[in-house]
């Protein structure tokens, strides 16, 4: 596989910068807020960088590894591609270009219910190895039906939703219209006139839809009636009773995301889950919650050798994935690094933000001479262990 990249972009700021000016703003503040403040969006990355590996620059060492296995799979790099919902907002067909990459460069890609590619498009491109993020419907029959569907396209593995109970507060959203129920303004319509390049895309594509839902929204609903619709179908919190049911369901591997404390962990594990995702949303549900980096330090302290733990939530590239890693994580998943890149250069940012992802771990593993991803806990420094 090529890693080259595209040198006028040679991090993921710098994807982040051209996103900014390329796409509408109300997109982009869709894509790059948090919620309230941003005081927990900020604090995620920040914790991460705060931790602080130790170079061995005369011990005997041939080559870093980046393969890592998980469930049952090996993965030619210790991340993937988070899911994110609205993608086809930021940039056309975004799901599709991502997962295309994901799977040419052999990492996971995780498709959100409320994304805009539906669960058939993306196993097709994927070969049945994308992952599907399930968010909890109110009704059982639509619950049962888009597992159904996740089952027979045999992904390998379902991801159940834990951290949304209720819509976070994203005031960017709300002075945009992006809030529940959604509305397009006059500023909306002059930013889109002002990005081209993206109009022209989103004309040709078409407006993005929740494609995995189509089947369950009711034909002619204005944006109003779609957001009272969304509303309403996803309200409710999550809890052991409704992920009894899913794992007597789904065969394959089955992750709970969103966990942030040691009960949520227990509850997980009691019910035979395999795996926990430790994730605040990106820092776009809680402000006043800490950082997810604190949170994976807690729970991978007592339940590492009994699951895979993953994490999310503040990385923002191949450092962010070691540091991370090195306090505890079996395996990390980006989302906003992902939409940046896409965001930035369409068709080419997948396969240009994996790139970079991966020569920049591969850079931090050879400093600290760390052969394999799971010995990065080795050479994590004693003031910040």
């Amino acid at each position: 596989m090529k890693l080259g990249y595209d040198p006028r972009y040679p991090s993921i700021e710098d994807l982040r910068n051209r996103a900014k000016h390329r796409i509408p703003g109300f997109a982009f503040d869709y894509l790059d807020g948090g919620c309230n403040e941003d005081v927990n969006l900020h604090r995620n990355t920040s914790d991460i960088r705060a931790i602080e590996l130790i170079p061995q620059y005369l011990s005997e060492h041939i080559r870093s590894d980046m393969s890592t296995e998980l469930f049952g799979h090996t993965y030619d790099a210790p991340f993937g591609i988070s899911p994110i919902g609205l993608q086809g907002l930021m940039w056309p067909k975004t799901p599709e270009i991502l997962a295309k990459a994901a799977f040419d460069h052999n990492v996971p890609f995780c498709l959100s219910t409320v994304s805009t590619a539906s669960i058939e498009t993306i196993a097709k491109i994927t070969e049945g190895k994308a992952w599907f993020q399930l968010y909890h419907p109110t009704e059982q029959s639509v619950r049962d039906d888009i597992i159904n569907r996740a089952k027979e396209a045999e992904l390998p593995v379902l991801v159940i939703l834990a951290d949304v109970p209720t819509f976070g507060y994203r005031p960017r959203d709300i002075r945009n219209g992006l809030a529940m129920p959604p509305s397009m303004s006059l500023k909306n319509i002059l930013q889109i006139f002002g990005c081209p390049q993206w109009a022209l895309s989103t004309l040709i594509n078409g407006k993005p839809e929740f494609e995995t839902l189509k089947p369950y929204i009711p034909a002619g609903l204005n944006l109003k009636q779609l957001g009272l619709f969304m509303d309403k179908t996803f309200s409710g919190r999550l809890n052991e009773e409704k992920i009894k049911p899913i794992r007597d369901m789904w065969p394959g591997k089955l992750v709970v995301k969103g966990i942030a404390c040691e009960a949520d962990a227990e509850r997980s594990l009691r019910l035979g889950v395999d795996g926990l995702w430790v994730s605040n949303h990106g820092g776009r549900q809680l402000d006043a919650g800490q950082s997810a980096i604190k949170a994976l330090r807690t729970v991978a302290a007592k339940f590492k050798d009994q699951t895979t733990i993953m994490m999310d939530s503040g990385i923002r590239g191949g450092p962010d994935i070691a540091r991370t890693m090195a306090a505890g994580a079996d395996f990390t998943m980006l989302g906003r690094s992902f939409m940046y890149g896409t965001a930035a250069l369409g068709k080419q940012g997948g396969d240009h933000t994996i790139a970079i992802l991966k020569r920049q771990l591969q850079q931090v593993m050879e400093q600290i001479c760390c052969q394999r991803t799971q010995d990065f806990p080795n050479h994590i420094s004693a003031e910040t262990a």
